[in-house]
């Protein structure tokens, strides 16, 4: 996929976000579903997910 521009860039980078975040979400949701883990917990993965998202990922698109 060849993508040039940068309003091009940032629109995949959203979609591939979008796509991650809803991917992870449902992985989230099955986990409570199945394995009963306690809210706190699923908090805790997302949260930790997030942070990684911020001082990792966000820092390389600027």
């Amino acid at each position: 996929m060849h993508i040039a521009g940068t309003m091009a860039f940032s629109h995949a980078m959203f979609a591939f976000i979008w796509f991650a975040l809803l991917l992870v979400g449902g992985s989230l949701v099955i986990m409570r579903l199945r394995h009963k883990y306690h809210p706190n917990l699923i908090g805790a993965l997302l949260g930790g997910m997030l942070c990684f998202l911020l001082l990792e990922v966000l820092p390389s698109l600027t």
